[in-house]
């Protein structure tokens, strides 16, 4: 863990209290409509893996998945801890997904193995890491994330991430549910409600 790291993870709670107070990067959207949803569920995607395995979101059909746009250097970056403890205890009914992007101040660097390393070292990550890409709206978007923050394609939902570990839930049948920005803790009720 880098110096910058390490003052990171120190100042962390002081973030996450400063996001909840002031509202500052803690934006929830929900589909509250449920009849409006895509004729292309995320299930018709598969996922490069930083380990270079691809990953097919078909054998998530019964699992609600959490999707999540993560940086090493950044501020947020405790909330591995908190998304390694998600997947743990839901299981049986969960899977996260992290997708390293270097899209917000240049702070995910690393290659996909340093990434890796640091996330297991860490935080003992265990859950599925994506090959890092760009997150953001524009010609290099990561297919997930084109799908995840256009209407047009999701049903719903135009939000794209607006800062590091944004998340974005998917219900069992693949359709886009909700949209948590990073000052949404993953533990925070309304997403063990959502999750529950």
């Amino acid at each position: 863990m880098t110096y910058r790291q390490k003052i990171l993870k120190a100042v962390y709670p002081a973030i996450m209290w400063f996001s909840k107070l002031t509202g500052k990067r803690a934006k929830m959207i929900e589909n509250d409509n449920p009849a409006i949803i895509s004729d292309n569920p995320i299930h018709n995607f598969r996922v490069k893996l930083n380990n270079g395995a691809e990953l097919p979101l078909e054998q998530f059909r019964g699992k609600k998945i959490l999707i999540v746009n993560t940086a090493s250097n950044c501020g947020f970056t405790n909330q591995y801890d908190d998304l390694q403890r998600l997947s743990l205890d839901y299981k049986d009914k969960l899977v996260v997904i992290g997708f390293p992007a270097n899209d917000f101040k240049e702070q995910e660097k690393g290659s996909d193995a340093e990434i890796a390393e640091f996330c297991r070292i860490n935080f003992g990550v265990t859950f599925p890491l994506a090959v890092k890409s760009s997150v953001v709206k524009g010609p290099q978007q990561n297919p997930v994330f084109k799908w995840l923050s256009n209407k047009s394609e999701n049903g719903w939902n135009d939000q794209q991430p607006t800062w590091n570990f944004s998340k974005y839930l998917v219900d069992e049948h693949g359709y886009l549910q909700r949209y948590f920005d990073p000052g949404i803790s993953p533990m925070d009720r309304d997403i063990l409600n959502a999750i529950e």
